[in-house]
């Protein structure tokens, strides 16, 4: 397994001050030992409006240069919307953002089957509007109806993927999916070779060492990516040890291990921060933070390998 750093990290949304440039972001990544770099296809970073090709040949022929791979774009990307204008935004959004990932270089596409969006208050994200307005616009659709318009969704950009020569990364995100069972459901339902999973143990719904192992058996080698989370401080002995964190990813990257999975294992942090005397923490702890999960990934994958 890689340990890659996911551009949410440095998006200016959680702490206090301004968003990394992607040219700055690269840097971070190389300075703390990352392998890889993954993009949020959002502003600043990788908006496709802001993306033409010769923007992404620049950004790519840097991260070449620094030894760090683009492995892969985020989607912020919603199919489960009743207004079919909505959703047909979403699909123009995606196939653009996968002709970005194509000029990039980079391989994969993570995806949503829904996604509430983030709303931005002084400066600093928050979930409080979104989340709320999007169950409120889904309160009296049937379930499967909102599953056959993100089928029908996914269907139709794992065709445009292919034309790419990108493969979409389903994750185990809510509010649509509620495990790993309904990631499975989903890919088997759209039945493509560009439809993989992007397992994060984070998201699964129980946190036990048993519950993580099977779950990555469970989807074998349909899994492409995945992400883990969480702050960091260093113990007496001076080692990074998972603060706030899950406590499920040493037996998750034992598990990876297990399954023959050699892809990337991807650091965000994406949650409101800590206030401290009366202000939400700077970049500096995002710094922190994205060092030292760097470090105790390595030491799970070395553990693992051992």
């Amino acid at each position: 397994m890689k340990v890659g750093l996911y551009s949410i990290t440095y998006l200016g949304l959680w702490y206090r001050g301004d968003a990394l440039t992607l040219e700055e972001l690269i840097g971070r990544a190389k300075q703390y030992g990352y392998d890889g770099i993954e993009i949020d296809g959002k502003r600043p970073h990788a908006n496709p409006l802001d993306m033409p090709t010769e923007r992404c040949r620049t950004v790519r022929a840097m991260a070449e240069d620094q030894g760090i791979e683009i492995v892969a774009v985020a989607a912020n990307n919603d199919f489960s919307s009743p207004i079919p204008e909505y959703r047909e935004c979403q699909l123009v959004y995606l196939r653009e953002l996968l002709r970005v990932t194509a000029d990039l270089g980079a391989k994969l596409v993570r995806v949503f089957l829904a996604w509430p969006g983030v709303t931005v208050h002084d400066g600093l994200g928050s979930y409080e509007i979104a989340r709320p307005a999007w169950h409120d616009l889904h309160k009296d659709i049937a379930d499967e109806q909102i599953w056959a318009w993100c089928r029908d969704a996914l269907i139709e950009s794992a065709r445009y993927a292919g034309e790419y020569g990108v493969t979409l990364a389903l994750q185990n995100h809510a509010p649509v999916i509620k495990d790993h069972h309904d990631v499975l459901r989903m890919v088997r339902e759209v039945d493509s070779p560009h439809l993989k999973v992007c397992l994060d143990p984070p998201l699964l719904p129980q946190q036990d060492a048993a519950y993580a192992r099977q779950a990555a058996l469970d989807v074998g080698d349909l899994q492409v990516l995945s992400h883990f989370g969480g702050e960091y401080e260093r113990d007496a002995d001076a080692r990074a040890v998972l603060d706030k964190g899950k406590p499920n990813l040493p037996a998750f990257v034992r598990a990876m291990r297990e399954i023959g999975y050699e892809g990337y294992f991807n650091y965000e942090l994406c949650h409101p921060l800590p206030v401290v005397d009366g202000q939400t923490v700077g970049i500096e702890f995002a710094d922190k933070n994205a060092q030292l999960a760097a470090e105790y990934a390595r030491a799970l994958i070395a553990e693992a390998s051992r």
